[in-house]
């Protein structure tokens, strides 16, 4: 018996509280796959294409902080029972809530946009329609799975989807990469004081730290918790050790999914295109298109097809946990665990970004380039909403005893620090 159910009785034994391996490939797995969604794919594929190899070094060298920040957002959910928006309208005044809330809104209307306009644009390769029409369809389709399908059936297909990203790691083979050249762009950072050299490698970090990580995972741990029947907050209130170490292994191997996707993404495109000298990519389809002579049809349809399977589970990710996080500013019912007519405004606001993000499809935006700025914008609005995250989770009132380790908030910090580094480097080559 766990040490939580001998202090109570009653509680009911939770997933997170499994030691098999369907936790180990649960809730970090879906969060790791979902920060590899279009954008991050556009972005990787770009990065590959214009500098090569060079930017390999930036896989292992974001795990961590990956690592780092979505435990951080896991354990805040996990022990203060409540989502990141819930805690911070319990916790914190209106000014600062409203302030973050509209940043990561509007961050999760256009990222979730220009998912659709890619993931459609890989579809066009294998259904010939226009691209709009393909994504009023796709939008249609993930819209109907959130009404219509329970927290646990989503939450099963979002593991499967995860997987589809597993042919980038087969393109990449098929692309057939110099092992010297891997090698050195693996071990030994290079950097580039350049305008173009900067704005992608902030764009890296930007999606890779996407701030609707941090409150997707908060909120994934409080539907795991409902879904198990702790309906209140008195009953999901608190977590183990043994919980919390469960969560962190969760969390390692989904992170660490995640940054092999992105390491094998940019090497597929860096072994061929930039090889080619094709370092421009416009659109999804095209980058898809490009590795078909170079790679093979076959690497060129994987890398497709791995674009339309992570889009059905970024995509909702955004929506809903864009709704999430309205929800719980406004004090409004909420849940995937809820049906419609309990949530009703929860499943409207999801409705009204959905419909925004499939709006920003017909005014003429390019999705590849879109992606590759809003990884940007991420990479300039993440420092402040971890900064106070970092500061929640070193509150006594809301985390009691489970306030961070020293090793934790050290490495929260040097991620802060990366990140906004990194961004003032790309401001100062705007001003030379």
């Amino acid at each position: 018996m766990s040490e939580l159910a001998r202090k109570d009785p009653g509680r009911k034994k939770t997933r997170r509280e499994d030691s098999g391996i369907g936790r180990a490939l649960g809730l970090g797995l879906i969060t790791g796959a979902a920060d590899d969604d279009c954008s991050a794919i556009g972005t990787y594929a770009s990065a590959g294409a214009r500098f090569g190899p060079d930017l390999l070094w930036t896989a292992p060298l974001t795990l961590p902080m990956m690592y780092t920040v979505v435990y951080l957002s896991s354990k805040l959910g996990q022990v203060s029972g409540r989502g990141l928006f819930q805690v911070i309208s319990d916790f914190y005044p209106r000014w600062l809530l409203w302030s973050v809330l509209v940043g990561v809104l509007i961050g999760n209307t256009i990222e979730a946009a220009a998912d659709l306009g890619a993931m459609s644009a890989a579809l066009n390769l294998f259904v010939p329609m226009p691209v709009p029409l393909i994504v009023v369809g796709v939008a249609a389709v993930i819209f109907a799975l959130q009404v219509f399908g329970s927290y646990k059936l989503i939450r099963n297909a979002f593991r499967w989807l995860a997987l589809t990203l597993l042919a980038y790691v087969v393109s990449a083979v098929l692309a057939k990469p110099d092992a010297l050249s891997v090698l050195y762009g693996t071990l030994i950072p290079k950097i580039e004081f350049s305008r173009e050299y900067l704005s992608i490698l902030v764009a890296i970090i930007g999606t890779t730290l996407s701030a609707y990580l941090y409150t997707w995972q908060s909120n994934q741990e409080v539907e795991e918790e409902i879904a198990e029947g702790r309906t209140t907050l008195k009953e999901r209130k608190g977590a183990t050790e043994g919980e919390l170490r469960r969560s962190r292994r969760d969390i390692l191997i989904g992170m660490t999914f995640s940054n092999l996707i992105m390491y094998f993404i940019i090497l597929s495109t860096g072994s061929t295109l930039y090889e080619a000298g094709q370092t421009q990519i416009e659109t999804a389809a095209q980058a898809a298109e490009a590795l078909r002579p170079l790679a093979g049809d076959a690497a060129g349809i994987v890398f497709a097809a791995g674009v339309i399977g992570v889009g059905f589970l970024a995509v909702p990710v955004m929506t809903t946990g864009a709704a999430f996080d309205l929800a719980q500013a406004m004090g409004w019912k909420h849940g995937m665990n809820d049906k419609p007519r309990q949530a009703p405004k929860f499943y409207i606001a999801t409705g009204v970004i959905t419909l925004l993000a499939v709006g920003l499809n017909f005014i003429g935006f390019n999705p590849m380039k879109a992606l590759v700025w809003s990884g940007i914008v991420q990479g300039f609005s993440t420092p402040p909403l971890l900064l106070l995250i970092l500061i929640m989770t070193n509150n006594r009132k809301i985390m009691g005893d489970k306030v961070n380790s020293p090793v934790t908030n050290v490495l929260g910090g040097v991620t802060t620090l990366a990140i906004f580094a990194a961004s003032v480097g790309l401001v100062a080559t705007w001003l030379i």
